[in-house]
């Protein structure tokens, strides 16, 4: 197995603002919440830092604003050992940031403003392609412009490097885009999203799966939280089965497990068993609050993968 694969997230980086309410509010109510916390997130930054704690090398293409959360998000990226040489700052436009409502089930409800992701174009892409070829595995999810979404797919795929998209948050897509992608990782409201099939049980996942298939897609593994996820390709349909924990918080988990799921498989674990780790390495994200606070080191993995 190799030691540490390089990973390179094409993505976004967020700054998370994330209240605690024992209710939502209705409209037009006011409530009080039990407690705020600030930190840093981001789907692609999320999943950065979980490539990195498993043990990946990790570089980060994205863009930040020029307010006071981008050198701070920069900051934080290179505190955690990420490399930063392709992270712009973009002046007049603010960093985005996600106000994340989390109840006393450990449910949670999430706004995103974009903001500097949306600046990262087909531009930076190629402002980065001796980066990206350079890598074991490209991970990107949709908090960036769907244009740069679609090249670097296609750049990928000319120069024959393994592809993660994560297609979250939930849009229609362009199918014959995807066809690009090595791996697309949807939860259960992204994979209706991307399928028009409605999905709530493993036997609709399925369905939305073979769907998917059916449609071009190479590889589908749509997660399904507690009960596990649903490999599907050409070959198999696999369900996986979940790591059973009781959940604190599960703001962050599906980053939790691609980021991981990109590390264990360029490491040279096979589809299932980097999957199987990749729900205990999310199970073990729900024990804490917040996002990439909440990931474990390769050391607590470890000693859940052996116990478990």
């Amino acid at each position: 197995m190799s030691s540490e694969p390089h990973i390179v997230v094409v993505g976004s980086a967020n700054i998370d603002l994330t209240t605690f309410t024992d209710e939502f509010p209705r409209p037009g109510e006011t409530i009080f919440g039990r407690e705020f916390h600030l930190g840093f997130g981001g789907k692609g930054a999320n999943q950065a830092v979980a490539a990195r704690l498993c043990g990946a090398r990790v570089s980060m293409v994205a863009r930040v604003g020029d307010d006071l959360f981008g050198p701070a998000t920069i900051q934080n990226f290179t505190a955690r050992g990420i490399d930063t040489n392709h992270v712009r700052i973009t002046k007049g436009v603010s960093s985005g940031v996600a106000p994340i409502f989390v109840d006393s089930a450990g449910q949670n409800r999430i706004l995103v403003v974009k903001g500097a992701n949306d600046a990262l174009l087909p531009a930076d892409v190629d402002a980065a392609e001796d980066l990206l070829r350079s890598a074991d595995c490209i991970v990107m999810q949709l908090e960036i412009p769907l244009e740069t979404v679609y090249y670097t797919l296609r750049l990928a795929r000319e120069h024959g490097i393994r592809t993660i998209l994560n297609p979250a948050p939930g849009q229609r897509l362009d199918l014959a885009e995807l066809a690009d992608a090595d791996y697309v990782v949807p939860n259960e409201t992204e994979a209706e999203a991307l399928s028009g099939i409605h999905v709530t049980n493993l036997h609709e996942a399925r369905s939305c799966a073979v769907d998917l298939l059916r449609n071009g897609l190479r590889r589908v593994i749509v997660t399904l939280g507690a009960n596990g996820a649903l490999l599907a390709n050409e070959e198999t349909l696999e369900h996986i089965q979940p790591y059973r924990v009781d959940a604190v918080d599960t703001t962050g988990a599906g980053d939790a497990f691609i980021g991981s799921f990109a590390y264990f498989l360029a490491s040279g674990y096979s589809e299932t068993e980097s999957i199987e780790r990749a729900n205990v390495y999310a199970a073990l994200s729900t024990l804490g609050v917040g996002t990439q606070s909440s990931f474990v080191t390769a050391e607590r993995f470890e000693a859940a993968w052996a116990g478990r």
